[in-house]
């Protein structure tokens, strides 16, 4: 017995110093110390020696043991040391090195246009609003004095989530209107930014999902000059006292009278025309429709607890993304939704 505990002994150092790697040195603990291992075998056959031979091969077996496990922790100790170094080794930073670049970022071209806009109206004394995206048809139509077969209410022209078209995506930011007007009385004066659905088709100027900053005043005496004043500072401001302005008489239900506001197209001018060509923009009219505005219904109003006699006010609603257009002058309205950097970055 004296022999093999001693051949153990032996062959267990040998392996362990040629032990590879942690895996290795885990396989030979097993080996030699496991429950089934080559020691452990020695071991059971202590109940065949004399009680004379008992205590000696115990202590001689003892100290192989030991020997073996301190063994076994050096190595372990030598490994995780060496492969400490590799990795060290591997991500050693090189000081000298040039660090690299890394650009800042910066707000969204259109992002940047609309902090302008409310920078302007805040200016004027308007509070800013916001309000959910799902709306009901109530808020969006209804109460808004759109009656029922109006065209803009059609499947064909809006998102809605239920059969009966109870609930919608919102196809304007006119809804803050009610939503406002319904739990606070006069003096009111919001500016109400936000995204908007509608199913169109993506060109130059449309996208089935843009952003639309609804405008509502109401106070007492409120004029048509009252609106039209706030929109002039707004545009010239925006795009410089030179910038070329119209009112178009129109119609909307929430709105009598109503207008729209067009700017003068920046690509051609005017004319309709770049190099001889349809412009691609205004698409050959000389002009961009920026928004629909007009004086807040009195049934709008009366709609909201507010007396229609006593108090009038005005509404618009302005497209982000064409704003945006004029202020930065690009001509395709795709290229705020491309995300591409090259575009990005020059704003």
């Amino acid at each position: 017995m004296k022999e093999q505990l001693e051949q153990i002994k032996a062959q267990a150092l040998q392996a362990i110093h040629a032990a590879a790697d942690a895996p290795a040195l885990d396989a030979l603990r097993v080996r030699i110390l496991g429950k089934k291992g080559e020691l452990t075998a020695v071991l059971k056959q202590m109940g065949k020696l004399s009680a004379e031979e008992r205590p000696v091969m115990g202590q001689l077996a003892n100290g192989v043991r030991a020997e073996v496990e301190a063994q076994l922790e050096r190595r372990k100790a030598e490994l995780e040391a060496a492969a400490l170094e590799k990795r060290l080794a591997a991500e050693a930073i090189d000081v000298t090195v040039p660090g690299k670049e890394f650009p800042m970022g910066h707000q969204h071209p259109m992002n940047k246009v609309l902090q302008e806009v409310k920078e302007i109206f805040v200016g004027m004394g308007y509070t800013i609003v916001d309000g959910p995206e799902v709306e009901e048809a109530s808020y969006n139509f209804t109460r808004l004095n759109i009656e029922e077969g109006h065209p803009s209410r059609d499947r064909s022209d809006t998102f809605y989530f239920n059969d009966d078209d109870s609930v919608l995506l919102r196809t304007q930011t006119s809804p803050m209107q009610i939503r406002v007007m319904e739990q606070q009385q006069p003096p009111i004066r919001i500016l109400a930014p936000g995204r908007v659905f509608r199913k169109d088709e993506a060109d130059a100027t449309h996208s089935p999902m843009f952003h639309q900053i609804e405008g509502l005043v109401v106070d007492e005496g409120i004029t048509m000059g009252d609106l039209k004043g706030a929109l002039e500072t707004l545009i010239k401001r925006l795009y410089g006292e030179d910038a070329v302005v119209r009112f178009r008489p129109h119609h909307f239900p929430f709105t009598e009278p109503s207008c729209e506001v067009d700017m003068q197209c920046f690509k051609c001018h005017g004319t309709g025309e770049t190099d001889g060509q349809v412009c691609s923009t205004c698409h050959g009219e000389g002009w961009i429709e920026l928004l629909g505005a007009g004086m807040v219904h009195p049934k709008v109003l009366e709609g909201c607890g507010i007396d229609s006699k006593k108090y009038s006010g005005f509404a618009f609603g302005i497209g982000l993304e064409r704003m945006a257009m004029g202020r930065l002058r690009f001509n395709d309205l795709r290229l705020i939704f491309d995300n591409d950097v090259r575009f990005l970055s020059q704003f």
